[in-house]
């Protein structure tokens, strides 16, 4: 199935938003980390998750994310269009670079050292003076300031919500940049102005931020747009005079002349693209295919590998996500009742080889889950808002149901029709019918033609239940327009939280959110208690204040029933042909392999030998 509906630019944004320490930082730094120490000193000389001799060269051909089947556009910051895979991580640098062996720690990259103020309503970076874009135009203050304003007027939703309380960019000089915060929730603003991609000022003034288009960028990253195929193919090429290719952050990394993602429409046409030696990699995500489709030759001959790596990341939300912004999903009895129609169970047992594990959390595999009774730090910030509040946020935390794995639980069944008769929707003549008479009808959003087999038997159920249930499968292009525009009762997709969650919690769940077009907020909650908690998330000044506002958090979201929640697994199942190599030591919050992996020349010449 589909794992996202979000434009990748989009999700980019969300996986580089890392948090700053609470203790005052009163010179400049190398890094920035929360609310503890770097684990990289001063003057490292690379990451411990590379190989600093890698060798550079040959190529990697691999397939486009599951929620990217085509694509329009090489730009990608904005709502409008379909972007590249790719883009923003290969073709830009931005002032500060994640350490994927950390949770939350950032060094420097276009800027040298970042400098925030004691009150933590400044930053200050000072930009490396060899730092240059690709056309060998020095990268200034004045980009930073160009892009802040690009990205919070004009880019898509994302940035503005996890931009609203920076105030201004200031180019103090050509190599020094400020920006200024307003408000209370400070904390995370220093490390998101530093994850955010530096755009050529130069370039967009021939080109028009606000519009899609197919020239190719102007970066300053390791690699640079080749030939491409519009919705088919395009291929990034290694930079030999990349600036930073001897920086220590970089060091050992972007080791492919050549990657090239190839787009899919169905993700069966992928499978058999891979066995046919088209494609080198891809990650599998169907348990079917993973247990039963690579019982081939070149497996069992060592020419394909078969490599599990396990993922330290929380798993994210995923799930079928109910449309709050229409009527007949108002009453949370109705949407309590579709979560006891879905036989999870069963779908494991018989669709999924039972290789997965029921979310419950909307932080699901992270120290942010809410497990068993509120803690006393939990209860002190849930018991101001107990009078509004279910009785269950105040008890073990709520969990899906478990079914007997028939496929229709009679006892969940019942359940289920209960509460539709207590909302309203009462059984007449075998149909489900609201107080007016109208019929209850549900339709499924889908783009994929998989989806289909997964939701069967919960359309069975929802129908067996007098609910006129459907699955509506549409193209990509038409399935995307219709998600950005809220045009659907109930629709797929998955969305990663962070080890440190910040202000894109907003963009999920937020009540502003909820009517900004675009937004993640696929459920359309509006709920004045969780814009509170997520402010709490966002103010903590501490670990164990963050994750007791977390786990409260999400005690309140589960209690509102926003979603039918699904399953994750905490590793990443990839096939490949045997012409790679890669590090030791693997990154805990990546799979690293466009990163740090490489062609290794041996392997790939025994390869074609055989």
């Amino acid at each position: 199935m589909k794992r996202s509906t979000a434009s990748f630019s989009a999700i980019a944004i969300c996986a580089i938003v890392w948090t700053l320490s609470g203790a005052a930082v009163a010179e400049p730094v190398h890094g920035l980390s929360v609310f503890g120490d770097l684990k990289y000193a001063k003057g490292f000389a690379h990451f411990d998750y590379v190989n600093p001799g890698a060798p550079k060269g040959g190529k990697i051909v691999t397939v486009g994310t599951q929620a990217l089947t085509t694509f329009d556009s090489f730009n990608a910051f904005i709502l409008k269009g379909d972007a590249a895979q790719g883009v923003v991580e290969l073709v830009y640098d931005s002032l500060m670079v994640r350490a994927t062996d950390e949770p939350d720690a950032m060094y420097g990259l276009v800027a040298e050292s970042a400098d925030v103020a004691p009150d933590k309503h400044s930053v200050t970076f000072k930009i490396r003076p060899e730092a240059k874009f690709a056309d060998g135009t020095p990268i200034t203050a004045d980009d930073c300031v160009f892009t802040f304003a690009a990205l919070k007027e004009k880019g898509h939703p994302m940035y503005g919500s996890v931009m609203s309380n920076v105030e201004s960019a200031t180019a103090l000089d050509p190599q020094t940049i400020r920006y200024v915060f307003v408000g209370d929730e400070v904390r995370d603003l220093p490390m998101i102005v530093a994850a955010m991609p530096v755009l050529p000022r130069a370039f967009y003034n021939a080109h028009p931020f606000d519009q899609t288009w197919l020239d190719r960028p102007v970066g300053s990253g390791p690699y640079k747009i080749g030939d491409y195929n519009q919705g088919v193919s395009v291929i990034f090429v290694r930079r030999p005079d990349y600036w930073a290719k001897d920086l220590n952050v970089t060091r050992g990394r972007f080791n492919f002349d050549e990657i090239r993602y190839d787009y899919f429409r169905l993700r069966t046409a992928a499978v058999q693209a891979l066995k046919a030696g088209m494609i080198d990699l891809r990650e599998e995500f169907t348990s079917k295919d993973w247990a039963t489709g690579y019982d081939i030759d070149p497996v069992k001959d060592g020419k394909m590998t078969l490599k599990v790596m396990p993922d330290a990341n929380p798993s994210g939300t995923q799930g079928y996500w109910i449309n709050t912004r229409r009527a007949k999903f108002d009453d949370i009895r109705v949407r309590q009742a579709l979560g006891f129609a879905f036989d999870f169970e069963w779908a494991n047992r018989n669709l999924f080889y039972n290789s997965y594990m029921r979310t419950a959390s909307f932080f699901e595999n992270s120290t942010m889950k809410a497990v068993g009774a509120p803690s006393p730090a939990e209860l002190a910030l849930l018991t101001p808002f107990k009078d509004k509040l279910p009785a269950e946020v105040f008890g073990e935390a709520p969990l899906p149901p478990v079914s007997d794995g028939s496929g229709s639980d009679r006892k969940m069944m019942a359940e289920a029709g209960r509460l539709l008769t207590s909302a309203g929707y009462v059984l007449k003549d075998g149909k489900r019918v609201n107080p007016q008479g109208k019929p209850f009808e549900i339709e499924f959003l889908i783009n994929d033609p998989s989806s289909e087999r997964i939701l069967g038997g919960f359309i069975r159920n929802l129908q067996s239940l007098g609910i006129n249930a459907s699955a509506r499968i549409v193209d990509e292009a038409q399935y995307l327009r219709r998600v950005k525009s809220f045009d659907y009762d109930i629709a797929s997709s998955r969305f990663t939280m962070q080890m440190t969650p910040g202000p894109e919690l907003k963009a999920f769940f937020g009540s502003k959110a909820a009517t900004n077009e675009g937004s993640f907020n696929m459920s359309g909650i509006k709920d004045p208690i969780v814009d509170a908690m997520m402010n709490k998330v966002v103010t903590a000044k501490s670990r164990d204040e963050l994750q007791a506002a977390g786990r409260a958090l999400d005690r309140i979201l589960r209690a509102g029933y926003y979603w039918v929640p699904n399953w994750y697994k905490s590793a990443h199942k990839l096939a490949f042909w045997n012409k790679f190599g890669w590090p030791e030591k693997q990154p805990l919050y990546d799979t690293g392999i466009l990163d740090t992996w490489w062609f290794d020349r041996d392997k790939a010449a025994k390869l074609a030998t055989n």
